[in-house]
C-alpha cells in the first residue's frame, strides 16, 4: 500500500489540492449520564487522537463535480461521508467549484476509532480552505454535528473532555503514550449498544480532575462483551500485557505500553485473526498542523 495517495500530475497542474492526514481517536473513558427527550444519550468522554491516519487528497475542479477517485475505500460511494460532506457544503454555500477526493483508508471501519467522523472533518477543513469559504471553526463544528456527534472534536483538532452528546468540548492536555490497538475485525453496531436495556445510563458526573487521577471507565464494555464475545476475548488477551480498554462502542481495544520496543514485542504476539497497530497518542490533530490552525 502506498504511503499516501498518489496525485495525478495533470490534475494538480489544473487545480489546487491538499493532502491531509485524518487521525483516528480513542475514547479514554465513556460514561452515560442521562438521555435527552429526542433519544440522544448524554455523555462524558475523553477524546485523544492517535497517529493511525487516513491519507486524503482533495483536488478542486472548475466543473462542479464531486467525485471519489479510484482508491482503496471499502465504502460504497452512495454511503461515503466524504462525498456527503462535500455535497452539503457545495449546496449550502452555492459553490460553483467541485472536488475530486482520493483516500488511502487506514483506519478500520466500525471499530470505534472515529474514522468516518475524522474524514468528514478533514473534508470540511479542506474545502473551507480550497473553496475560500472562510468559515470559522465554530461554524464548521456546527455543520459537522449534523454529520455525526464525533465530527466536532476532529474539526476543533484538540484532545478534549466532551459532554452533551459529545459536542460540548473542553481542550485537555494529556500524556501522549504509545498505545497498542487491537482490531478484532468485527463491526459493532453503535445503535444496538445504545439501545440495550442493560446499558448503564445514570452515571454520576465526574470531573476532569477525577479522570486525571484515574476515575472513569467505559460503560459500554459490559454490553459489548455480552453481544460481541470476540471483543471480550481481545480485551482479556491484551489485559495480560497492560491495562486494556475499549474505544467508544468498540470493537477496537487498546492499552498503553511502556515503550515502542515493548509495543512491537506485544504486537508480534497478537493472535493472527486480529489486526494490531502500534500507535502514539497525539493531543493535536495532524490536519490542524498541516493547515496551520493551531494556536
Amino acid at each position: 500500500m502506498p504511503a499516501h495517495p498518489i496525485s495525478s500530475p495533470r490534475l494538480t497542474e489544473m487545480a489546487e489540492s491538499l493532502n491531509l492526514r485524518a487521525p483516528a481517536k480513542l475514547n479514554l473513558m465513556l460514561h452515560i449520564t442521562g438521555r435527552r427527550d429526542d433519544g440522544y444519550h448524554l455523555l462524558e468522554t475523553v477524546f485523544q487522537f492517535i497517529d493511525l491516519v487516513d491519507h486524503i487528497e482533495f483536488i478542486t475542479n472548475d466543473e462542479g463535480r464531486i467525485e471519489r477517485l479510484p482508491g482503496n475505500s471499502p465504502v460504497d460511494t452512495a454511503g461515503d461521508i466524504l462525498l456527503t460532506t462535500a455535497s452539503m457544503l457545495q449546496s449550502r454555500f452555492q459553490v460553483d467549484r467541485g472536488v475530486s477526493i482520493n483516500i488511502d483508508k487506514r483506519i478500520p471501519i466500525g471499530g470505534g476509532l472515529g474514522g468516518g467522523s475524522s474524514d468528514a472533518a478533514a473534508c470540511l477543513l479542506a474545502l473551507n480552505r480550497l473553496w475560500g469559504l472562510d468559515l470559522s471553526l465554530d461554524q464548521l463544528a456546527g455543520i459537522g454535528l449534523e454529520l455525526g456527534a464525533d465530527v466536532p472534536v476532529f474539526v476543533r483538532g484538540r484532545a478534549a473532555w466532551a459532554s452533551g452528546i459529545g459536542e460540548v468540548l473542553q481542550p485537555i492536555e494529556l500524556e501522549q503514550p504509545i498505545y497498542l490497538v487491537i482490531n478484532p475485525k468485527i463491526a459493532v453496531s453503535t445503535a444496538q449498544i445504545f439501545a440495550a436495556q442493560e446499558l448503564t445510563r445514570n452515571c454520576d458526573p465526574i470531573t476532569i480532575r477525577a479522570f486525571l487521577r484515574g476515575s472513569g471507565n467505559n460503560v459500554c464494555e459490559s454490553v459489548v462483551r455480552k453481544l460481541y464475545p470476540q471483543v471480550g476475548e481481545a480485551i482479556d488477551w491484551l489485559n495480560q500485557h497492560a491495562a486494556a480498554r475499549m474505544s467508544g462502542t468498540g470493537a477496537c481495544v487498546f492499552a498503553p505500553i511502556d515503550s515502542l520496543e515493548q509495543a512491537e514485542v506485544v504486537k508480534s504476539r497478537v493472535p493472527r485473526q486480529w489486526d494490531a497497530y502500534v500507535t502514539r497518542a497525539m493531543n493535536c490533530s495532524p490536519v490542524h498542523q498541516q493547515l496551520g490552525l493551531l494556536d
